[in-house]
């Protein structure tokens, strides 16, 4: 399979490329969404991408959209316009966009993303240790990592430019930026919609131990749920059969890349988690293409 590492000659206006996505205008109301198949980690791009990835993430991200939305739990809105994303391309840029593409509302993004976790992981567990809580929220003592925790916390992050790394924040802090009232609403719909996803992933197998959330307001000021959801790249998956409390689980997600990054050097140094990245060995590249394949089916079944 080919990788689509770059969207290239789409007649559409370029607006930003993140750090997997291109996003063109649709006019002034609309946007296209082409998740590529670039990799990133600790907020920096890969050079090696997964092949079919971009596809892969689509179609989760629009299956939990859907069991999220109107025909679903009808917990929010989101940003799907219901329009098909080959009906705003020319017939030759038809094949680029089939299959790894949404067409969104355009949106008033917010600087902040909201983080849900239900387990104790990765930067949550290393804050834990050293102070007993996370981003601000005590929690009891004597966790252990992948531990359950009583109830998910919302644990925010500030958004960052692509090569930037985010910034773990408090909920004080969200309400600095974008007022007590709004920063409410958004923690609250996130643990509701962490609390639903989380329902359902157990019924096949899978422990949604955290995720992330993105939200912008519409013309109307609505808060409206955006970018990607509840998929590999922005939530930490964990097999249900081989979890246990006081390890690191295996995962369905790029923690596979994270922990041979961890290890990895440059120039003869541990990697500093800024460009230039490491070079991605094919081995690993294909296990996460497995385990973010396994995952899909796993949730779609």
């Amino acid at each position: 399979m080919t990788a689509v590492v770059h969207t290239s000659s789409l007649s559409l206006p370029l607006l930003a490329r993140g750090k997997v996505r291109d996003n063109y205008a649709v006019g002034d109301d609309r946007i296209l969404m082409v998740a590529s198949d670039r990799l990133s980690a600790f907020d920096v791009i890969m050079g090696e991408p997964i092949p079919g990835k971009g596809a892969l993430l689509t179609q989760m991200a629009l299956f939990w959209f859907d069991k999220l939305g109107p025909s679903g739990a009808n917990i929010c809105p989101n940003h799907l316009t219901g329009d098909a994303p080959e009906s705003v391309v020319l017939p030759h840029e038809v094949a680029q966009v089939t299959g790894r593409s949404m067409l969104v509302k355009r949106l008033k993004p917010l600087p902040v993303e909201a983080v849900v976790r239900g387990y104790l992981a990765g930067s949550g567990w290393k804050e834990y240790q050293e102070n007993g809580a996370v981003c601000g929220v005590k929690l009891p003592a004597g966790l252990k990592n992948a531990s359950k925790l009583p109830e998910p916390i919302y644990t925010p992050a500030a958004k960052a430019a692509v090569g930037d790394h985010d910034e773990n924040i408090t909920f004080e802090q969200t309400v600095d930026m974008i007022g007590l009232e709004l920063a409410t609403q958004i923690r609250s719909l996130s643990i509701r919609i962490y609390k639903a996803a989380a329902e359902f992933a157990l019924t096949k197998g899978i422990i949604i131990a955290d995720t992330k959330f993105e939200f912008g307001l519409d013309k109307d000021g609505t808060l409206t749920l955006m970018d990607e959801v509840l998929t590999p790249d922005s939530s930490r998956f964990w097999p249900q059969e081989s979890y246990q409390e006081g390890t690191n689980p295996p995962s369905y997600d790029k923690q596979f890349v994270r922990d041979w990054l961890e290890q990895a050097q440059v120039d003869g140094k541990p990697w500093s988690k800024t460009p230039p990245a490491p070079r991605v060995p094919n081995e690993v590249i294909a296990k996460t293409a497995a385990k973010y394949q396994e995952a899909l089916q796993r949730l779609t079944a």
